[in-house]
């Protein structure tokens, strides 16, 4: 069991160095012991943590729900169960936000089809769309 200094952490784990440092301040990752140099010594472990962070951010987990999955980690006893109900909320989230840019992508069509190139922009029904939503309180 040996022991990494911050860059060397950063390094293996496919991250920057203001990143180890940002999932220490988080609480992410446990703060390391100093030596009497006053260099901090990462156990090698902390490479596994920050992949396993690094991989629930890639699949859309927010920090508090990264979080929560190292609890079911470091609680073994918890059943499966909990986790898969956390991924199945997250694939809810990411269906909402796919139906949500589905209708901005459907709008912004509408409009660049209605917008002739040649309009001058005081008529541009893409700039008086946008007035019209500001108008409305959108």
């Amino acid at each position: 069991m040996g022991s990494l200094r911050i860059g060397q952490l950063a390094s293996r784990a496919g991250v920057g160095v203001e990143t180890v440092r940002f999932y220490e301040r988080e609480g992410l990752i446990p703060e390391p012991p100093r030596r009497p140099s006053g260099y901090r010594d990462y156990p090698t472990e902390t490479v596994t943590r920050i992949v396993f962070i690094r991989r629930a951010k890639e699949l859309g987990f927010s920090l508090k729900e990264i979080c929560e999955l190292l609890e079911f980690r470091v609680r073994p006893r918890r059943s499966c169960a909990h986790v898969k109900q956390s991924a199945e909320a997250k694939i809810a989230d990411i269906d909402g936000k796919i139906a949500n840019l589905r209708r901005m992508r459907r709008a912004l069509q509408d409009l660049t089809t209605a917008c002739e190139d040649r309009t001058p922009t005081t008529e541009c029904p893409i700039l008086s769309s946008l007035d019209t939503e500001k108008s409305r309180g959108r």
